[in-house]
């Protein structure tokens, strides 16, 4: 009898964390459906005789979390930040030797899905 017990207890107790799992599951996929969408960041870095410069180094920073983020520029100049947050501001230049360009800034107001930022150091 008290085995039977035990065995009932542990049934009920697995069917619930069972039930509770699957609750999981379901509960993140709807917040899946509701997660901000993806952005994507590409770009040139040019100096200021207007040559694409290779090797530069792109920062990209949240102002949210204060994260920062880089990205070494390919041979053609060109960077690029798959899978931004919709729902952040982000800081944007770049530097080499010294050089440095302007800050530009991603709003979260725009609502663009790619940005396309020439960056021109100076």
């Amino acid at each position: 009898m008290i085995r039977l017990r035990s065995a009932s207890f542990i049934l009920v107790i697995a069917s619930v964390f069972g039930a509770f799992c699957l609750f999981q599951s379901s509960a993140a996929a709807q917040r899946g459906k509701n997660a901000p969408r993806e952005r994507s960041l590409a770009g040139h870095v040019f100096d200021k005789d207007n040559q694409p410069v290779s090797r530069a180094v792109v920062y990209l920073k949240n102002t949210r979390t204060k994260v920062a983020g880089t990205y070494i520029t390919e041979q053609d100049g060109s960077y690029r930040f798959p899978w931004l947050a919709s729902d952040v501001d982000y800081e944007l230049h770049a530097e080499f030797h010294g050089a440095r360009s302007d800050t530009k800034i991603i709003s979260s107001f725009d609502t663009r899905k790619q940005f396309d930022i020439v960056l021109r150091l100076h």
